[in-house]
C-alpha cells in the first residue's frame, strides 16, 4: 500500500489504453442499460482503519460520516454519510517491549501514527491469556472497529506485516534489500497470531471477522528496512507455505466459518501472476481474492476476472485503492472501470483520512493530528456508496463511464456515471431493455450532480423525468451523477 507513488503502468499493456483526462469535447452518448447481463450480488464498500483510526478511533462523529448514511455535522458542515459497510482491520505489527534483551528495530522513517501495535509481544508463550499478549494494544484502531461494527459494517482482519520479532531482520517495515523478511521458522506463528486475533475479537469484541488476510502487497519489492510504514516482502512460495497454515489454525479455534483472502498484490496484473502461479491445491484454500487498484486506468482487470470469477469460482474484491486526486476525478474514473472489467462484488479505499492533500476523503495535518478539509473526492464517494447498496445486482451497461444496479425488492434502478469530456454533455440512458420504466410521480427521476472541477457537491435535483423508456441528462464536464429510477421491473 504504497501511498506516495506515481500510478503503475500496466506490465502487459493496457485494455483500453484511456486517459484520464481527454482533454477534447465529445458528443452526446446514448448508453443502453441491459438487464440480461448481471455481474453480481454488490456487497459494499469499505476502508481500511489503520492509520486514520489509529488517529481518530474514538470519535464517534467520524463513525457516523463513514459508517452511517445520516447525515452529520463535521465543522460546521452537514455531511452525508457515505454509508461504508465494510471494516479492513490492520493487525500490528510493532511493539516497544523487551524480550531477553531483543528488541524491535524501527525504520528511521515511519511516522508514529502508521506503527501499528500488535498483540502478540513475547515469542516464548503462545496462549493469548497468558502476559506475553497484550489485548489492550491498538486502543484506537480497535475502538473504531468496534464502532463500525456497531453500525452494522462487517469486517476484514488483514496484516501489513507479521510481528516484528518474526521478522528476519526484526524490522516490521521489510529487509533491507527488500527481500522475503518472514522467518521460515514462523510462518505457522503468522498465522496463529491473525487466528488468535479472530478469536479474541469475537469472544471480547463483538467483532465477527468474515475474511482473514495474511498479506499485503507481499511480492512488491519496495518493503525495506527504511520504509514509511508496515510491511514485508512474501513470494508466492512463502504465500503458498502460510496459507494451509492460516486455515489451521483458524479451524483449530473453532473458526471454521471464517474464509481466507489473498493476496493483495498491488496491481491487476500482479494478482493474476500471482493467483495462477499457485497450486490448485493452494488455492483451495482461498475463498476470495484480494486485489489492490494502484495499476490505475492500466492492467487487464477482464484477465484478472475471468481467471478468478469465471475459472476458479473465487469471490474478487477491489480491497484497497486510492489516489492523490482531491477532486475524485481519478477515483470515480478508475472505479467505473473496475465496474466494466474487474467486475469486484466490494470496493474499498485505502485512507478516507489523510495527512497528504488530495489522498484521503478528508484532510488531518501530521504535525498536529487535526482534522481539516473535506476533499471534493468525498462527494464523489457519496455519489456510489450511497446509493449502490449491498444487495443490489450489478447489471451491464456496456461502457466504461457508467454502472447501473438494480434492487428486485424496491423495484429501482441506479445508475451512476462520469462525463469524462471537459465540455458538456448530455447523456441518455436506454432503459427499453426493461419490462417497465415508470419512474416517480410524473416519471420524476431524482438525481444527484457531483461537479469534479466545482460548483456542486452532492445536490439533489428534481427536474429530470422519464420520455417513455428513456432518460435524458445534462452533465457538467468531469460531472458525476447519480439517477435513481423507481417502478422498475426485469
Amino acid at each position: 500500500m504504497i501511498r506516495r507513488r506515481t500510478l503503475l503502468t500496466a506490465a502487459g499493456g493496457t485494455l483500453l489504453g484511456s486517459a484520464l483526462a481527454t482533454g477534447t469535447a465529445r458528443a452526446d452518448a446514448t448508453i443502453a442499460v441491459s438487464p440480461g447481463t448481471s455481474y453480481g450480488t454488490w456487497e459494499g464498500w469499505g476502508t481500511s482503519l489503520a492509520w486514520w483510526a489509529n488517529v481518530f478511533g474514538a470519535r464517534d462523529d467520524f463513525a457516523d460520516i463513514f459508517f452511517t448514511t445520516k447525515s452529520t455535522s463535521y465543522n460546521g458542515t452537514s455531511l452525508p454519510g457515505l454509508g461504508l459497510n465494510i471494516a479492513r482491520y490492520n493487525l500490528g505489527a510493532s511493539s516497544w517491549n523487551s524480550v531477553g534483551g531483543t528488541s524491535m528495530t524501527a525504520s528511521p522513517n515511519i511516522p508514529a501514527f502508521k506503527q501499528i501495535e500488535g498483540y502478540w509481544q513475547d515469542w516464548n508463550n503462545e496462549d493469548p491469556t497468558s502476559s506475553a499478549w497484550d489485548w489492550t494494544a491498538d486502543a484506537n484502531q480497535r475502538a473504531m472497529l468496534v464502532k463500525a461494527t456497531q453500525r452494522g459494517a462487517v469486517s476484514e482482519l488483514f496484516a501489513n506485516s507479521p510481528m516484528w520479532w518474526m521478522c528476519q531482520n526484526h524490522n516490521p517495515s521489510g529487509a533491507s534489500g527488500g527481500g522475503n523478511n518472514l522467518q521460515t521458522w514462523n510462518y505457522r506463528q503468522h498465522a496463529s497470531h491473525l487466528a488468535a486475533t479472530a478469536l479474541y475479537a469475537k469472544n471480547n469484541w463483538g467483532v465477527n471477522f468474515s475474511t482473514v488476510d495474511a498479506f499485503n502487497e507481499p511480492s512488491s519489492s519496495w518493503w525495506t528496512a527504511t520504509g514509511t510504514q508496515e510491511g514485508c516482502h512474501m513470494d508466492a512460495s512463502v504465500q503458498s507455505a502460510v496459507l494451509p497454515y492460516l486455515r489451521s489454525e483458524l479451524n483449530n479455534r473453532g473458526l471454521t466459518g471464517v474464509k481466507i483472502s489473498a493476496s493483495d498484490e498491488t496491481s491487476y496484473d500482479l494478482a493474476r501472476t500471482t493467483w495462477n502461479s499457485f497450486s490448485s491445491t493452494t488455492k483451495g484454500y482461498v475463498n476470495q481474492v484480494n486485489v489492490h487498484g494502484y495499476q490505475g486506468s492500466n492492467g487487464r482487470r477482464d484477465l484478472l476476472y475471468t481467471d478468478v470469477v469465471t475459472t476458479a469460482g473465487k469471490k474478487l474484491w477491489n480491497s484497497e485503492t486510492g489516489d492523490s486526486d482531491g477532486t475524485g476525478y481519478t477515483t470515480a474514473f478508475n472505479l467505473l472501470y473496475d465496474f466494466r472489467w474487474l467486475h469486484p462484488t466490494a470496493w474499498v479505499y485505502w485512507q478516507v483520512m489523510d495527512p497528504t492533500a488530495g489522498w484521503g476523503v478528508i484532510k488531518y495535518d501530521a504535525s498536529t493530528l487535526q482534522a481539516g478539509a473535506i476533499e471534493t473526492k468525498y462527494y464523489v464517494l457519496a455519489q456510489f456508496s450511497r446509493h449502490i447498496r449491498p444487495g443490489m445486482k450489478i447489471i451491464d451497461t456496456g461502457v466504461s463511464n457508467a454502472v447501473a444496479a438494480y434492487d428486485s425488492s424496491a423495484k429501482r434502478l441506479v445508475i451512476v456515471a462520469l462525463n469524462t469530456s471537459t465540455s458538456a454533455q448530455t447523456l441518455t440512458f436506454d432503459l427499453s431493455k426493461f419490462t417497465t420504466v415508470t419512474g416517480g410521480s410524473g416519471g420524476l427521476v431524482p438525481r444527484w450532480n457531483t461537479v469534479t472541477t466545482g460548483g456542486d457537491k452532492y445536490a439533489s435535483y428534481s427536474n429530470t423525468f422519464l420520455s417513455g423508456k428513456s432518460v435524458a441528462v445534462p452533465f457538467a464536464a468531469k460531472a458525476v451523477q447519480t439517477l435513481q429510477i423507481d417502478g422498475v421491473t426485469i
